[in-house]
């Protein structure tokens, strides 16, 4: 899938993260950038209770899934799991 060009952090915020089984992963709190290029480099999410946390790198409450790892933003965010889990 062909990702959008552009993408308004405002309307990041919330939106639920989904493998691309359908598996909820989560919820987007927030964002990580790269202050020089303005690039997004991690998404920042609440997980799910469900979701096996020890398979992705955390920050305290939270789980940081890599923003390479993101295959669509739509009405939710679609990631690749296997990509976005920690090495």
């Amino acid at each position: 899938m062909k990702r959008p060009t552009k993408i308004f952090a405002g309307n990041m915020a919330g939106k639920e993260v989904v493998d691309i089984n359908g598996g909820v992963m989560g919820e987007v709190e927030d964002l990580i950038f790269n202050i020089e290029t303005g690039q997004i480099i991690d998404l920042v999410i609440k997980p799910d209770s469900q979701l096996i946390r020890s398979k992705y790198r955390e920050d305290n409450k939270y789980v940081l899934i890599p923003f390479g790892s993101v295959c669509a933003v739509r009405d939710y965010i679609v990631v690749d799991g296997t990509r976005a889990e920690k090495k």
